[in-house]
């Protein structure tokens, strides 16, 4: 059975609930210019706004980014509806306007292992090997420790360093245990700047790899300064029988072509939306099979065991600089682990598989999976950007 995007790509799917009051920024390939455009919504219509902001960056630095983006005047550049479809890798045409990923410039940082309660799961699983017996015991020395509501362990508490310093002495080791109960997050560059992939694209999974999933994650825009501006959605692509190998193949793991998927659109912070409302998102994921599968998750960021500010925090700093600022995706919960072929085998994915992730404050994203050497190469980087926007006379030289 061969499976097509076209039914996931509809404005009443893949927009927020609320889409009328959202600030919604994205960004299309405008195929009579040759090149990308920054774009907001107005109404049912996608509106160029290019020439107050040329790139999404720019947009992101601005005081207030909602603000601005209203009051750019834009040009009209079609309806969200006839983008939408043709956004799709399966049937997109390149005469007619696509989405692309929401994001340009920024760099692309991911954090891990940010929910506790998934951590220290992996870690009973690993110590007791298979023996119910042995996992029972270490879940009573964590319920003595720790109490019954592990979402309340916060990562480098005294608390949280003695049961580390517990399950270490057990023979409980792991490398998770740092990161994900130390006071240091684990934050990792997921994908290269300009290399992420949008809504309706393929997605892709290195030849390597026989056991892979999506990892769906809320995706937070962070300015030069630190200061957290919006967000959106992604999907972390990721190939765990790569990264089970060893921790020091976490960029081969995470970073191929097509493996970071961003969109649909960068939600603005203003008196609708804001980071309150991203700590309480509930992260759905469904994937859809050739052969008729289905899997259906969930993910809460009220269960995430680093606040989003936190880990936003320790991206950037004295430390480490972002002149162009970041992208930050925040992690998940979610694994999924329901057989597909095999009993006991768990869950990977097959070509042709049709993933979507959202929410309701930020609609959803939908990608096709496919061999990441089967997917279109990127080639559209910062120099073709710089130089398609000169071209087009919408920036020069500062005097």
């Amino acid at each position: 059975m061969t499976l097509t995007l076209n039914d996931h790509l509809k404005p009443e799917k893949a927009l927020p609930r609320d889409h009328d009051k959202a600030a919604l920024a994205g960004r299309v390939w405008r195929p009579d210019v040759d090149g990308p455009s920054v774009v907001t919504l107005r109404g049912d219509e996608l509106f160029d706004i290019s020439a107050d902001y040329p790139t999404m960056r720019d947009l992101c630095e601005t005081a207030d980014p909602a603000k601005a983006m209203r009051a750019a005047k834009g040009q009209p550049i079609g309806k969200l509806g006839d983008i939408l479809a043709n956004s799709a890798a399966d049937r997109r045409s390149g005469s007619v306007p696509w989405l692309l990923a929401p994001v340009d410039l920024q760099a692309v940082k991911a954090a891990g292992v940010t929910f506790a309660i998934s951590m220290l799961e992996r870690v009973i699983e690993e110590r007791a090997r298979g023996d119910y017996t042995a996992a029972a015991e270490i879940r009573k020395t964590v319920k003595e420790l720790v109490g019954d509501d592990l979402k309340k362990l916060k990562p480098g508490s005294a608390q949280a360093m003695k049961l580390k310093e517990t399950l270490i002495a057990q023979g409980a080791w792991s490398q998770y245990l740092e990161v994900g109960i130390g006071p240091d997050a684990e934050v990792f560059t997921k994908a290269q700047v300009m290399s992420s992939v949008g809504t309706g694209a393929d997605g892709g999974l290195h030849a390597m790899s026989t056991w892979n999933n999506p990892e769906p994650e809320v995706v937070l825009a962070v300015s030069s300064t630190g200061r957290i501006v919006g967000a959106t959605l992604g999907n972390d692509i990721n190939l765990r029988d790569v990264e089970g190998r060893s921790a020091l193949l976490l960029s081969k793991a995470k970073d191929n072509n097509a493996s970071c998927s961003i969109g649909p659109f960068l939600r603005f912070f203003d008196e609708g939306f804001s980071l309150d409302d991203v700590r309480k998102t509930v992260v759905t994921l469904e994937v859809e099979g050739p052969e008729g599968f289905k899997l259906k998750g969930s993910s809460s960021l009220a269960m995430i065991s680093r606040d989003p500010a936190d880990i936003a925090g320790q991206t950037i700093g004295k430390h480490h600089q972002y002149p162009d600022g970041f992208v930050l995706f925040l992690g998940t919960m979610f694994a999924p682990v329901e057989d597909r072929d095999t009993p006991g085998k768990g869950f990977t994915h097959k070509e042709g598989d049709i993933v979507t992730i959202a929410t309701e404050k930020l609609g959803s994203l939908t990608n096709r999976m496919r061999r990441s050497h089967e997917c279109p190469p990127w080639t559209f980087g910062v120099s073709h950007l710089m130089r398609n926007l000169a071209k087009r006379g919408l920036i020069q030289a500062e005097g």
